[in-house]
């Protein structure tokens, strides 16, 4: 890989792992309503399941959607659904005093993290550019998914880190409830554009 593709990819990935997105909004509302240490499982699923993802499209699984409207168009309602089940999850996450005995007041794992990022049209969309713009000079899709999971850990972190700096500020009660509906609200709003037939 030259030493201009890689810049190029680098800064390609930093740029759309650092921007707001269903995975940073997520983060950050996580961050803000666990705290960082518990939602280390759920940022290292989003690096990790989005390189994987990567890799494994560029093996040819992106060709056969593009080939098939109706499967590209089901995944979009899909996808679409399940954000906003997101969204109200975290609308009506429990406030501190409510969590302990919240029975599924707990962030998103691992493997969860993983699997959403086949249902997330923001990461269809950074994996398939990535892999049409790059893949051809940087190694493949292996080298396009390694490049963009070391990039993207670190920028995942600062979305959590973010949401674990407002959680002083957030032990009122109202002021978590309003963070909390904004978050999913703008969750939502953050997969309209990329859902959107044009």
């Amino acid at each position: 890989m030259s030493q201009h593709i890689l810049l190029a990819l680098v800064a390609f990935a930093f740029v759309t792992s650092i921007t707001p997105g269903p995975n940073n909004l997520m983060l950050m509302a996580s961050g803000a309503n666990f705290g960082m240490r518990r939602t280390v499982p759920h940022l290292l699923g989003v690096a990790f399941g989005f390189g994987g993802m990567v890799a494994v499209l560029g093996l040819g699984i992106d060709r056969i959607i593009a080939a098939s409207p109706a499967l590209a168009q089901g995944l979009k309602w899909i996808s679409l659904a399940y954000v906003l089940w997101l969204a109200w999850k975290i609308a009506h996450a429990a406030p501190p005093d409510a969590r302990k005995s919240a029975v599924d007041a707990r962030p998103m794992g691992f493997l969860a993290a993983c699997a959403f990022q086949w249902i997330n049209p923001k990461a269809w969309m950074m994996g398939l550019g990535a892999l049409s713009a790059y893949a051809a000079g940087s190694g493949g899709a292996f080298g396009v998914a390694l490049v963009f999971t070391l990039v993207n850990l670190p920028s995942v972190a600062v979305w959590a880190a973010m949401g674990q700096g407002l959680r002083g500020f957030l032990q009122e009660p109202r002021r978590l409830r309003v963070f909390n509906w904004t978050m999913a609200l703008l969750l939502v709003l953050s997969v309209l554009p990329v859902l959107s037939p044009h």
